[in-house]
């Protein structure tokens, strides 16, 4: 039977339980052009690409809308900027490029963020007299590859894309300020396993969306599963998304997470705000 805490969740995120995904896709696209349209300054959208599911999704749906823009205005205004970002070398390389492949981007600009986080952690660490652990080195990554995409945003006259969507945002499974950052998340209403409806109507490649998710940012955990990190899997989280029974273990889990990171949803906070002590 689904909770009350459940169904404010499910609400909250704006999950259905059953989509058809082409009229998503025609979703995203046509809210990604609006946007455009609406702001004449703006030229440009840009994603940092990981070779996962959900930037691929995302840049697939952001490629389409471009292409729809330049087509219909008889121009070549607009431009989808995908961003590599690998500190040092990418262990999936290869998935990246077939990401790539897949997506036939406007442009691709490659910012190795390693020399930079470095220097960050070394400053850190000399102006502390302590180490800065490997977890905070993980966050410094994400926030570098923003940072990235926004200076790059200024450069081309454009506007951040984020990955996130309502499986990575139920467990706050993102870097505060990094890559939970952005201007639009054009998937934020979908789960997991709905993304994967998408980018199959797309003709993706299957290993690209079959591939188990990582964020591979701790150096001493290289390409940790994020299902292990959550301790739950995503297809019990996608169940509970779309209002399904789940195991109580994975149900308390999926809730504490949920809880817990919760001031990673909220806006900014001012005086008058106090959404803790509800």
């Amino acid at each position: 039977m689904i909770t009350d805490l459940q169904r404010e969740i499910i609400e909250a995120l704006r999950v259905k339980p059953v989509i058809d995904p082409q009229e998503e896709i025609r979703r995203s696209v046509d809210y990604l052009k609006e946007y455009l349209l609406a702001h004449p300054f703006l030229e440009s959208m840009v994603l940092g690409l990981s070779g996962g599911q959900d930037s691929t999704l995302t840049g697939k749906l952001a490629q389409i809308a471009v292409d729809e823009l330049n087509a219909e205005t008889g121009s070549n205004k607009y431009k989808f900027i995908a961003v590599r970002l690998p500190y040092g070398v990418q262990r999936d390389e290869d998935d990246c490029q077939d990401a790539i492949k897949f997506i036939q981007p406007s442009l691709v600009v490659t910012v190795n963020i390693k020399a930079a986080v470095d220097a960050s952690v070394k400053t850190m660490e000399e102006a502390t007299g302590q180490p800065v652990s490997d977890f905070l080195k993980g966050n410094e990554k994400a926030r570098e590859r923003m940072k990235a995409q926004y200076t790059l945003a200024g450069m081309y006259k454009g506007v951040v894309l984020g990955t996130d969507h309502a499986a990575e945002a139920i467990t706050g499974f993102f870097t505060k300020f990094g890559d939970g950052a952005c201007d639009i998340a054009p998937i934020y209403r979908l789960n997991k396993r709905q993304g994967k409806q998408l980018l199959q109507l797309l003709g993706c490649p299957e290993h690209l969306y079959r591939k188990a998710p990582t964020a591979d940012l701790e150096e001493n955990k290289p390409q940790l599963p994020d299902e292990v990190a959550l301790g739950v899997t995503y297809e019990e989280i996608d169940d509970y998304l779309e209002g399904k029974e789940v195991k109580d273990e994975s149900r308390q889990k999926i809730e504490n997470w949920y809880l817990k990171t919760e001031h990673k949803r909220r806006p900014v906070l001012t005086v008058f705000e106090n959404w803790w002590k509800s």
